[in-house]
């Protein structure tokens, strides 16, 4: 193990804070370190893990398609891209999808389909765009300006120009953000890294309602909160909303990247060759894989998200330590009363459980088919810890 973090500080740029763990194998909710030291997994690779470690059907599928074709370019067709696709439109209502590599690239794909929209019908000038306070959209130039957190609106300017923020849950500052410019307003609809904050439905229903009536692309990002995390497919279904763009990635290929953006039918004529490419959206391998996570959530296995996540909250309800919880089905935020969420998380670490943080709160994400037996084995270190 030390050899490895040696290795690692000495080749690889510190773009990040690394816990000391050096992971070597896993199966479902476990995670096994070098030193042969089991974990249990609430993270899931902060949310990709969709199905776990190395789950036996989603490796037969990967590892069958690897035995077939590997990659070729998008210029030629595929049998897994084509049937991802069937799948994501015949269950979300959608049009149309378009597939990248990651949630920052498929966000990429759904700001430029805005404003071509609007550049198109209004003019050059019809480019503006409305995320929300507390967002988080991506790391690429334009998807960390979309995001309305002034912690990462440093050292990297000039900034992509066209972005404001709004207060969420407050539809009168909306209204007050919004221009004759604008041609958008992307939201997410539990703010994942933003500290696991719920919007409320009737805000995003009067969003979804304004967004019509000043013919603006009404964009949800659910890179984090799509593909069943919340106990829902995508969780705009349980908002009664129909979105024009929706963007996913994360928990969709189990652990491989992929991600992309579902279009309605006003959005998904928008785009046309050359507009928009990339060399490993739509991959075979991964798209395998994606299949076989999409294949497997069905609605008995929501309801089990669903009922986990139940599960989740009442145990936790119970702890003195814990002030609140937030988030929908098996995406948690906890705010505790006196204890400090990066203090928990190391502390967690040492006793053989994997949490995340995100603002002052710790964050759940573990794998959506995690057994009753691996929350209870999580939930114990935890409840010891606070």
């Amino acid at each position: 193990m030390a050899d490895i973090k040696a290795l690692d500080k000495e080749y690889i740029v510190g773009t990040y804070g690394r816990f000391d763990l050096v992971a070597e194998s896993g199966s479902g909710a476990v995670c096994i370190d070098a030193d042969g030291k089991e974990y249990i997994d609430f993270t899931s690779g902060i949310g990709v893990n969709s199905l776990g470690f190395c789950d036996p059907g989603w490796v037969k599928a990967v590892t069958e398609q690897l035995s077939k074709i590997q990659h070729i370019s998008n210029l030629f067709y595929t049998e897994p891209c084509v049937k991802v696709a069937e799948l994501l439109v015949k269950r979300t209502g959608m049009s149309k999808v378009f597939f990248a590599n990651s949630g920052a690239e498929a966000n990429e794909v759904a700001i430029k389909a805005a404003r071509k929209y609007s550049n198109n019908k209004y003019g050059d000038d019809t480019n503006h765009i409305v995320t929300l306070e507390n967002s988080f959209h991506g790391r690429t130039m334009a998807t960390i300006t979309a995001t309305g957190q002034d912690g990462y609106h440093k050292d990297f300017y000039p900034f992509v120009q066209g972005f404001s923020y709004a207060k969420a849950n407050d539809i009168e500052d909306l209204y007050a953000k919004v221009t004759e410019e604008t041609c958008a307003v992307m939201i997410e609809l539990v703010q994942g890294e933003g500290g696991v904050m719920n919007l409320d439905k009737e805000y995003v229903k009067a969003v979804e309602a304004y967004c019509r009536q000043e013919d603006m692309m009404f964009i949800i990002d659910e890179v984090q909160t799509g593909v069943g995390r919340t106990g829902h497919l995508f969780a705009f279904q349980a908002f009664d909303v129909k979105p024009d763009i929706v963007t996913f990635a994360k928990g969709i290929g189990g652990g491989l990247p992929i991600g992309g953006a579902l279009f309605s039918e006003t959005a998904a004529e928008i785009l046309k060759p050359g507009d928009h490419g990339t060399t490993y959206g739509g991959n075979p391998v991964a798209c395998a894989g994606a299949y076989e996570v999409l294949s497997r959530i069905d609605d008995e296995f929501l309801a089990e998200v669903r009922a986990k996540g139940d599960y989740f909250r009442e145990k936790l309800s119970a702890v003195d330590e814990v002030e609140s919880i937030s988030g929908m089905g098996l995406m948690i935020g906890i705010k505790l009363k006196e204890k400090a969420a990066k203090d928990v998380v190391g502390a967690a670490l040492a006793e053989g459980l994997l949490l995340l943080t995100a603002k002052d709160k710790v964050r759940l994400l573990p794998p959506l088919n995690i057994t009753y037996d691996e929350i209870d084995k999580g939930l114990a270190i935890l409840e010891k810890l606070l």
